[in-house]
């Protein structure tokens, strides 16, 4: 199985949809869509292009001391909405501001869905792709738009509303997509049993998680278990597994060759590294998570 090292590189959104404006000091300035918002980001530690002082931004995220993640917003725009339009090739979806620092929408996995799109469409048959951890749906409704029949699994039924929302608002309310709010263990473990497979396979698994029924996820003890499964799941004709990791104490090279490590069998190419995204202006990325994905051979 080769290895390969690459930048994943989110430039796949029209500029006025999403953009990231500028960055550093331990901030991001960012636009969604109408919106302008201030996040905390760790990873950008350099001095910000312009002081932060002078960024204009409608809503600005303070976080919880002890938290991961939460935290409130301080609207600056009284007016600003609680929910606003966003587009990504022709798929239609609604950012807001969630207390967890996100906007419903992870705007770095635009290189994903692109990739996605491209091998379903080259691949000159019926994909069936499975989504765990899907969230709010961007990569299932990619697939489906690609003219993939999707099972998109997450163990929140409130993103899987927005999920079929957005499915609807993108002319796609009638697409091959399952929408299922379950604990991805206990799923992929039962589609075994059932004797169901996979052409293509993405996993976007939480440092920790619940399931629907309490059940816990812990990245490091419970993903090769997971891996193992994703394993047998896969059809005859596999095409393609994604797999992207955030705040966990691990390599991309980590990473890959634990993917690699069920998938020898399958030969192929697995392609790792770090996703980032592009500044507006000038040469800076902003890191923000690792992956690893495999492609058929």
């Amino acid at each position: 199985m080769d290895m390969k090292q690459i930048l994943f590189l989110a430039d796949q959104w029209d500029a006025d949809q999403y953009a990231l404006l500028d960055s550093g000091d331990g901030y991001k300035w960012e636009q969604f869509g109408s919106q302008r918002v201030i996040r905390p980001d760790p990873q950008a530690f350099w001095p910000a292009a312009a002081p932060i002082e002078t960024w204009t931004a409608d809503a600005r995220f303070d976080a919880r001391s002890g938290e991961d993640d939460r935290g409130n917003w301080d609207l600056i725009n009284r007016q600003a909405p609680e929910a606003w339009p966003m587009t990504w090739r022709g798929l239609e979806f609604r950012a807001r501001r969630t207390p967890f620092r996100h906007l419903g929408v992870f705007q770095e996995h635009s290189v994903h869905w692109a990739f996605a799109q491209d091998q379903i469409r080259a691949a000159g048959r019926k994909i069936r792709l499975l989504n765990l951890f899907g969230y709010t749906g961007m990569m299932s409704l990619a697939a489906a738009q690609a003219g993939g029949e999707v099972t998109h699994l997450d163990a929140s039924p409130k993103s899987n509303g927005y999920g079929k929302e957005y499915a609807e608002l993108s002319g796609l309310a009638d697409a091959p997509i399952r929408w299922i709010a379950d604990d991805a263990m206990k799923f992929t473990a039962r589609e075994l049993r059932r004797g169901n497979t996979y052409d293509a396979i993405v996993l976007d698994p939480p440092k920790f998680g619940r399931g629907t029924k309490n059940e816990t996820w812990r990245f490091e003890e419970d993903l090769p278990g997971l891996l193992e499964n994703v394993r047998g799941l896969l059809s005859d004709q596999p095409l393609f597994v994604i797999l992207t990791a955030y705040a966990v104490r691990l390599s991309h090279i980590a990473l890959a060759q634990a993917l690699g490590g069920y998938l020898e069998d399958l030969g192929g190419t697995i392609e790792m590294g770090e996703m980032a995204l592009p500044h507006a202006e000038g040469e800076r990325l902003l890191p923000t998570s690792i992956c690893a994905r495999w492609i058929a051979p």
